[in-house]
């Protein structure tokens, strides 16, 4: 696991990841709560851009759990234990989609 200082700064440690060549998926977790500006919508859609380029750009899966909440309360109920976490969502995305291209992979 690695940090990063916030959202935006997900795609190039995202990169940066995939591009050693020594993980078959990565997990991109974080939160966004909106405030008062449009910092939020900037934020928000530079880092789900930015972690769709490196998965296609790259060919390594990365699953997108960065979560978008209008309310603290929200990003809790995503967050926390339970069926609506979206960060075991994102989990079992990566592991599919890993397993997939080693299927793909192998089937040459």
């Amino acid at each position: 696991m690695i940090r990063v200082p916030g959202a935006f700064e997900i795609p190039v440690a995202a990169r940066r990841l995939a591009v050693s060549g020594d993980y078959d998926a990565i997990i991109a977790l974080g939160c966004l709560i909106k405030g008062d500006t449009m910092h939020f919508e900037y934020i928000a859609a530079a880092a789900s851009q930015g972690i769709m380029d490196v998965s296609t750009s790259t060919g390594v899966p990365v699953a997108f759990g960065v979560l978008t909440a209008i309310t603290d309360e929200q990003a809790e109920v995503r967050s926390g234990p339970g069926p609506d976490n979206k960060g075991r969502e994102a989990a079992l995305a990566a592991i599919e989609m890993a397993t997939l291209f080693r299927q793909i992979g192998s089937a040459r």
